[in-house]
């Protein structure tokens, strides 16, 4: 975790500047999760916020929204970009400080590539998710523009290839239920079993 906290830390301030169209794909990504009002919802890995205004839309004043991340520098700005969306927490995804079966639906934007044991993390969502619960593994961008943009290849043992993706998550109590990769989106969902 502490490569990925030093890794944002110092990008925090300016990563919305990088990446300023992405505002819409968010609020897309989170209406196909369907939050409903009255929910309670996690943004799993939240930086900045980008997720938390259209999850407090769609939860409305009677739903909860919590934005975990292990970054003090992220939750600083989505605190400051989205002031009351959310109760932030600093936090990591796979020690979650929330009771068992507590979630309707949890929310990860470009999680999965940042967490060192993804498995363990995967399941600790299921541990607070109640059973129905909904989760997006969800990117700005598909997998082939990613790797791209950081010079590199796709390769077979991509954790986010469907393949790959859909015993990862059965193995952590999820199932698969829809997956879109393409270039200007990558969103898979899955039910809590």
């Amino acid at each position: 975790m502490a490569r990925t906290r030093d890794f944002f830390a110092v990008r925090a301030a300016d990563w919305d500047a990088r990446f300023p169209d992405d505002g819409p794909r968010y609020a897309a990504a989170v209406a196909e999760l369907a939050p409903r009002p009255g929910d309670s919802v996690l943004d799993a890995g939240c930086g900045t916020g980008r997720a938390l205004p259209p999850l407090r839309a769609a939860v409305g004043p009677e739903g909860r929204v919590l934005g975990a991340d292990v970054t003090p520098e992220m939750l600083h700005e989505a605190a400051t970009r989205h002031p009351g969306a959310a109760d932030l927490l600093l936090a990591d995804c796979a020690r979650l400080p929330l009771p068992d079966g507590t979630l309707d639906a949890v929310f990860a934007a470009g999680l999965l590539s940042h967490l060192p044991d993804p498995a363990r993390a995967l399941g600790e969502l299921a541990r607070v998710a109640r059973p129905g619960a909904r989760l997006a593994l969800f990117h700005p961008v598909g997998r082939a523009a990613l790797a791209a943009r950081h010079g590199r290849a796709v390769t077979p043992d991509d954790l986010r290839a469907e393949p790959n993706l859909r015993p990862l998550l059965a193995a952590a109590g999820w199932r698969l239920t829809s997956y879109t990769d393409v270039d200007d989106r990558y969103l898979a969902l899955a039910e809590r079993t």
